[in-house]
């Protein structure tokens, strides 16, 4: 395993691995800045820096989770604003940050009202040390329209901020996307017009998390209202990927550089978002729960994900799934898997049985007398929710059949049952 390499090299800065710190609460100063670069993490987005012209308040309290059952954080509301620190402030930290650690990639992430402070704050924070600049056009919560997600829907001024960006800087720009818009390819091709070098993608949702039912008021309550804001964490990550592979599946867009961002907590998560087209990783909510050592467990997954690939470099395995995601009209639908109930597994607690007729195709026998259920293939048309409901995951993928009696591979080489784990030892 000591030969795998988690170095990648971005726009031109190398990494000494594809972690980093998102723009976000979780680097906010020198101090939590210095610790990430000392736990191992490969880069640090610092939080964004604004000219002192426009004035952060902070609400309190700005946080919410979103939860299922019993299972807490499965996705998180933010309504946190950008570095609440004078510019000077933030501008000595990260000129010390890259005094102590030289090896660790600093990117400051920035945000103007208008060209000028685009421009400014671009050759300020070059002169600081950044070893990139990420454009902040996404942030969700932000009290004025001339910033955050109102801009980065506009192709316009993704087009022209970034040209101001490039006019103050020679560092490499990413421009950060949000996800609150139908087709991200728009405003990520204007942003490549206008000089960016690549895309961070995404930032977080717009949402409603939660409403409390006696107030009736959205969470969290600040002074008996609340607001939309931003929402991240693992329920956003199908959100994330979609808009990777959207991006990388545009023509125009086939070789573009790509920092991916949205629920990546583990290192599965990470290996998907690499798989999808993504060449740095970028987290925020996993750290918000466990802390920065959360990147040890993700890099050493990722080191024997690689082992299992046959992989001695991350390069290799940029953006493989991409070709695999097919638009919806061109999937093979003569293609059908059939479930298989392992008995020895079941409990027979009827929850497949009950999903099927109640929400499929009533395929599923149930046989009262033994607590027992088979598939009945004449009614079954392999939507494998039965699989997917199984408290004790004894269904299956089982026999396949292809219509028109052609020759299709078996199930155990195009699909892997839900637990099958790979072989990371």
């Amino acid at each position: 395993m000591a030969s795998r390499d988690l170095s990648v090299d971005f726009l031109g800065v190398h990494f000494q691995n594809p972690f980093c710190l998102s723009s976000s609460p979780v680097g906010n100063c020198y101090e939590m800045c210095a610790k990430a670069y000392e736990t191992g993490w490969g880069g640090v987005v610092y939080k964004t820096l604004h000219t002192d012209d426009f004035k952060v308040d902070e609400v309190s309290p700005r946080f919410d989770e979103l939860t299922k059952e019993c299972t807490p954080f499965v996705g998180f509301k933010n309504m946190e604003q950008i570095a609440e620190h004078p510019l000077e402030s933030d501008l000595a930290a990260i000129r010390r940050l890259k005094a102590e650690y030289p090896d660790g990639v600093l990117i400051a992430s920035i945000m103007g009202q208008d060209e000028g402070e685009w421009e400014e704050l671009a050759r300020t924070v070059e002169a600081a040390g950044a070893d990139m600049v990420e454009m902040n056009l996404s942030c969700p919560q932000m009290t004025s329209h001339a910033m955050g997600s109102d801009v980065g829907v506009n192709p316009d001024l993704c087009r022209r901020y970034a040209a101001a960006v490039k006019r103050g800087t020679s560092l490499p720009v990413l421009a950060k996307m949000t996800p609150n818009i139908t087709d991200m390819c728009v405003v990520a091709k204007a942003s490549l017009e206008g000089g960016a070098d690549g895309i961070a993608a995404i930032n977080t949702v717009k949402s409603v998390a939660n409403v409390d039912l006696d107030l009736h008021v959205g969470l969290p309550v600040i002074n008996g209202k609340s607001a939309i804001s931003g929402f991240s964490g693992k329920a956003v990550k199908p959100i994330a990927l979609r808009f990777l592979q959207q991006m990388r599946s545009d023509p125009e867009l086939a070789d573009l550089p790509v920092s991916g961002i949205g629920g990546i907590e583990t290192w599965r998560d990470a290996c998907e978002f690499i798989l999808m087209g993504a060449t740095t990783l970028q987290v925020t909510t996993s750290v918000m729960q466990y802390g920065y050592r959360v990147v040890e467990d993700m890099k050493d997954g990722l080191v024997r994900y690689m082992g299992s690939q046959g992989v001695d470099s991350l390069a290799d395995l940029v953006g493989l799934a991409t070709a695999n995601i097919l638009p919806a009209e061109d999937l093979d639908r003569d293609y059908r898997v059939y479930p298989e109930v392992d008995q020895d597994a079941c409990v027979g607690c009827g929850r497949c049985y009950i999903s099927c007729y109640d929400g499929a195709h009533q395929a599923i026998v149930w046989d009262e007398a033994d607590r027992r259920v088979s598939v009945d293939e004449e009614r079954c048309v392999g939507c494998h929710l039965c699989r997917l409901v199984c408290p004790v995951h004894a269904i299956h993928f089982g026999r396949v059949a292809m219509k028109g009696g052609r020759d299709g591979d078996p199930a155990d080489v195009v699909c892997r049952p839900k637990g099958v784990p790979y072989d990371l030892t």
